[in-house]
């Protein structure tokens, strides 16, 4: 077994290293429409420039739930290593293989329009454990995401908790 995830990843909390990445495309209607879609969202200030006019809005808004998507890692891109990777490799190497998403909680600023080009700086936030949950012995991670636009002002943040966890010692 290797270190004590404590230790590790607690360096890494404290040296707050981040994955920086630029979106490919910026935010545009097109996408807009398609993200639209397949939510079943009808919201009219997403999808009618004079509907969004009308609301206060210089033309059509992204859905805000959808703040995520913009920076998505496509598979055909260059990976960009991370304390985050890291941190969730030395869980599995220090036996707790298992993951599960626990929970995801967004904050926005702003809606996002046409033309934004978003970054995203990813880092290790929080770490807690070992704890005995109901799937085994595990640790809590939470990874913290800050959006900015061209400009760099913040648009949003998104917090991303997991389980690492060993279904192995579990408590009976």
């Amino acid at each position: 077994m290797s270190q004590d995830p404590n230790v590790l990843i607690g360096e890494m909390i404290a040296a707050g290293n981040e994955r920086i990445s630029v979106a490919r495309d910026e935010v545009n209607r097109p996408m807009i429409h398609h993200l639209c879609d397949a939510m079943e969202e009808t919201n009219p200030i997403y999808l009618d420039p004079e509907a969004a006019r009308a609301a206060g809005h210089p033309d059509v808004v992204a859905p805000p739930s959808a703040l995520q998507v913009w920076n998505m890692i496509n598979p055909s891109d260059p990976v960009i290593e991370s304390d985050v990777d890291r941190a969730y490799a030395h869980l599995a190497d220090c036996g707790y293989p298992k993951v599960v998403a626990v929970n995801c909680d967004q904050e926005y600023d702003r809606y996002l329009v046409p033309g934004d080009l978003l970054t995203a700086s990813e880092k290790v936030e929080s770490f807690v454990g070992p704890k005995q949950t109901g799937l085994g012995e595990g640790y809590f991670i939470t990874t913290l995401t800050t959006y900015t636009d061209q400009q760099g002002e913040r648009v949003g943040t998104m917090r991303f908790r997991t389980l690492w966890y060993n279904p192995e010692k579990r408590n009976s």
